[in-house]
């Protein structure tokens, strides 16, 4: 396979059903070469963890005014086309990644090629198979970690490294296969379940976490329950 999206997410954790992305990096590769660059920060209508921002480098302020994933996911999927799909853990980034697709009603069934099962079927056991020490161990160049076009450009450049090395050893397992992820659109957190939380906020005197108007159904009765059982832990003396 030499023509596919090289793609890394990051985001604000690792469940695609309670987490938000907050970058999109990928690169459009034909017959082996870089074609062009999609790249975006995206609005996760929450705050960001200061172990979030400590990783990646993205803060409050860089994101806070952007679009969100819902604005974005149509021009990614413009972008990708009818190509595979490339990445170190690429099930990952493609579970974030359909979840906002099917919110929006986009099609986003893909084939694809992991690097991480690459490097568990060719390096030495024992040895870190991540991202970077990867790279390092087939003496690819990475500018930089956490930072998705970086890590884009990196498992790209680490999968042409690894077929080089081991293409006639590897055969099927550099060709690509259909991404499984299940998941169903979410609906939008009525407008009864809004008015309890903004009444949640203002009885307890808390400043909302997230952006309200932006919250799911499931979203929105999470939160709720959390309120209430912090509350009640807090009336108990206990830590919430």
């Amino acid at each position: 396979m030499d023509s596919y999206i090289a793609i890394d997410l990051e985001t604000t954790g690792l469940n695609p059903k309670t987490e938000k992305i907050i970058e999109i990096g990928a690169l459009r590769i034909l017959d082996g070469a870089e074609e062009a660059r999609f790249h975006r920060l995206v609005n996760p209508r929450r705050k960001l963890s200061p172990e979030i921002t400590a990783l990646t480098g993205i803060t409050d302020q860089m994101v806070e005014n952007g679009q969100g994933i819902e604005e974005i996911i149509g021009d990614l999927a413009k972008f990708c086309g009818d190509l595979p799909l490339l990445g170190h853990h690429v099930i990952f980034d493609y579970s974030f990644l359909k979840r906002a697709a099917v919110n929006q009603g986009i099609s986003w069934e893909k084939d694809g090629v992991d690097t991480l099962p690459l490097c568990r079927s060719f390096m030495p056991e024992g040895t870190s198979k991540v991202l970077r020490e990867a790279c390092q161990f087939y003496h690819v160049e990475m500018k930089t970690s956490h930072q998705a076009v970086y890590d884009a450009e990196a498992a790209h450049l680490l999968y042409q490294a690894i077929k080089r090395c081991h293409g006639a050893d590897g055969s099927g397992l550099f060709e690509p296969k259909k991404l499984t992820h299940k998941v169903k659109k979410e609906q939008p957190a009525s407008k009864r379940q809004k008015e309890r939380l903004q009444e949640l906020l203002k009885y307890h005197k808390i400043e909302a976490p997230v952006q309200i108007e932006y919250l799911t159904r499931n979203e929105a009765s999470r939160l709720t329950d959390k309120i209430l059982s912090e509350y009640k832990a807090y009336k108990r003396g206990e830590k919430p």
